[in-house]
């Protein structure tokens, strides 16, 4: 009787090697390590130039991600090969550990992603922004965080025009209920040393600046302005692949991202409010090459 470990182990398909197999996985194990590029890394570089070509090689490479769990967004000098970890991958339990790590309150963990949110928007805030792949956004924390209380005030004014009750409705959008809770939260808080509290938005933005750094997706360039920041070619991905999610549209149909046309800008400050010092509102810049 033939058992199954005397089965014949059936051939691999032409073409294919163990060999292959072995160095797709490498270029899969590469794109895991988002810091890396392949311009620092010999091996790195010389498999992503190997997918760009031979297409059978892709294909393989593909095939391993895929198994994974994993969306292969691109794969080139730039970026590396930039992968996004679908719902169901065991990669993508990081995200939630980070939710859970950061915030203990259901409506803390929200305002975290609203925060992410914000970032994605002002990284790229015009079309061609997102589409040009020489494109590097500068953001910074406060920043940031004087934008989302802008985007509150926008909705606070449709809500007093509309005479809308200070109670959201069970059905309102997310983004119509969290704007209550964004901007009654003290924006720095305080502590005797003078550090920012966790809790406070600006803490919360910072948090979330923090992990996108240690994703790969923002490098840190300097201290001022709580914290400035400048877009990898990865997080370019990431963000083109979030333009069309739900959250993303609420937040664009608001009116307050200057997206829609191109032609916009930032509001005007109000006077009248008081924002944290030294916002620094993001500025955003070209260079011709990504250190």
């Amino acid at each position: 009787m033939t058992t199954y470990a005397d089965a014949p182990v059936p051939p691999a398909p032409p073409g294919i090697s163990p060999g292959d197999v072995a160095d797709a996985s490498r270029l899969v194990s590469f794109g895991l390590q988002p810091k890396l590029l392949p311009a620092r890394d010999a091996e790195y570089g010389e498999l992503v130039r190997r997918y760009r070509d031979d297409p059978a090689f892709a294909r393989l490479a593909d095939a391993v991600g895929t198994g994974l769990g994993l969306i292969v967004l691109e794969v080139s000098p730039r970026a590396g090969m930039a992968v996004a970890a679908a719902e169901d991958s065991v990669f993508a339990v990081r995200l939630g550990d980070y939710s859970r790590r950061a915030a203990s309150e259901s409506t803390d963990r929200f305002l975290h992603g609203l925060a992410h949110l914000a970032v994605a928007a002002l990284a790229f805030p015009r079309p061609e922004d997102l589409a040009d792949d020489g494109y590097l956004g500068r953001i910074t924390v406060n920043g940031v965080d004087t934008f989302v209380r802008q985007v509150c005030r926008r909705l606070e004014d449709r809500a007093d025009a509309e005479g809308a009750n200070t109670d959201p409705v069970s059905d309102a959008p997310g983004l119509e209920v969290a704007w209550r809770v964004y901007a009654r939260r003290s924006a720095t808080g305080a502590t005797k040393d003078a550090r920012r509290l966790s809790g406070s938005t600006i803490g919360i933005v910072g948090k979330a600046m923090a992990f996108l750094v240690d994703s790969g997706f923002l490098q840190k360039t300097s201290d001022d302005s709580g914290g400035t920041f400048r877009t990898t070619a990865r997080y370019q991905l990431q963000v083109r692949d979030l333009a069309g999610s739900a959250a993303m549209s609420e937040l664009l149909a608001l009116g307050v991202v200057p997206v829609s046309d191109g032609s916009a800008s930032l509001l005007p400050p109000d006077p009248t409010e008081e924002l944290v010092a030294d916002a620094g509102l993001p500025f955003f810049s070209r260079p011709s090459t990504e250190i």
